[in-house]
């Protein structure tokens, strides 16, 4: 089992050429890092997690530059985003970042795809609440005609490209792509049609959702050999990554604290017993 981690990256964290350099010489397999583009201080939308909405969430780094300076420094270390808000993004500029980024690390990019939760963010980019999951499929499809290997047109509900010279592509024609979100219908159809696999957070309840997903997925004509389900920003224990073993789970990504160099490789250290 692969062991990546997440982080949310921040002005106040270890930075990302510390973090990408100690996990590569540390064995880890992959780090991937969150996305906000801003909190809205006046707001309604409650945490998900209850309580206050912690600090780092409005500091966070732009997880496209700070995978670009962790790429530059290692080779082999997996990269991530968990999750990028891809209905908060113009998609052709989105396209053409993603693909920028998986050439210049060698193939080395996973986008993981997220709706978001904070109303109040998504509202400041134009993105209409109730049709965001909508949106984030249509602009999945034109970028995937943007990362085809010939000019391809792509007309949908809410945007449209012609066909263009869109370069670089993807090292693989496209990055692995999962998709985070609550097991249900209308998440699996997302993940059968244009993704590689889950990112589900937490891990919690696969033993039950897991089945539902291979059923969608193989209904949809893939093949269930390449399926991919990833529990992210997970709190360890020896049981629980058996637990996930069992299930046929290949990769984990630990949660990490949002703290300065010294908490986070103290962090390292407690998870190198699960390398």
């Amino acid at each position: 089992m692969r062991i990546s981690t997440t982080i949310f990256l921040t002005d106040e964290t270890i930075s990302p050429v510390r973090l990408a350099r100690e996990l590569e010489q540390r064995g880890f397999a992959g780090l991937y890092v969150p996305e906000h583009t801003h909190i809205p201080v006046e707001r309604t939308t409650g945490y998900p997690a209850g309580g206050e909405l912690p600090r780092e969430y409005g500091r966070t780094l732009d997880p496209f530059v700070a995978l670009a300076q962790a790429a530059a420094v290692t080779s082999t270390l997996a990269l991530g985003t968990g999750i990028t808000l891809v209905a908060q993004h113009d998609p052709i500029d989105l396209a053409k970042q993603i693909a920028t980024l998986d050439h210049v690390s060698g193939g080395r990019f996973t986008l993981g795809v997220g709706f978001g939760w904070n109303k109040e963010e998504a509202a400041d980019h134009g993105v209409e609440w109730s049709t965001r999951r909508e949106l984030t499929l249509d602009r999945m499809r034109l970028m995937r005609a943007l990362w085809a290997p010939e000019p391809t047109p792509y007309k949908g509900e809410f945007s449209s490209v012609r066909p263009s010279s869109a370069f670089p592509k993807p090292a693989g024609g496209a990055p692995r792509i999962l998709v985070g979100g609550a097991a249900g219908p209308k998440l699996f159809s997302h993940i059968t049609e244009y993704a590689d696999g889950w990112l589900p957070i937490g891990g919690r309840g696969l033993t039950e959702t897991m089945p539902q997903l291979r059923s969608a997925w193989e209904s949809a004509g893939r093949d269930p050999k390449t399926l991919q389900v990833v529990p992210y920003a997970v709190r360890p224990s020896a049981g629980k990554l058996a637990h996930y073993a069992e299930l046929g789970v290949e990769e984990v990504v630990l949660q990490l604290p949002p703290a300065a160099e010294p908490e986070v490789l103290r962090a390292l250290d407690e998870y190198a017993q699960y390398l």
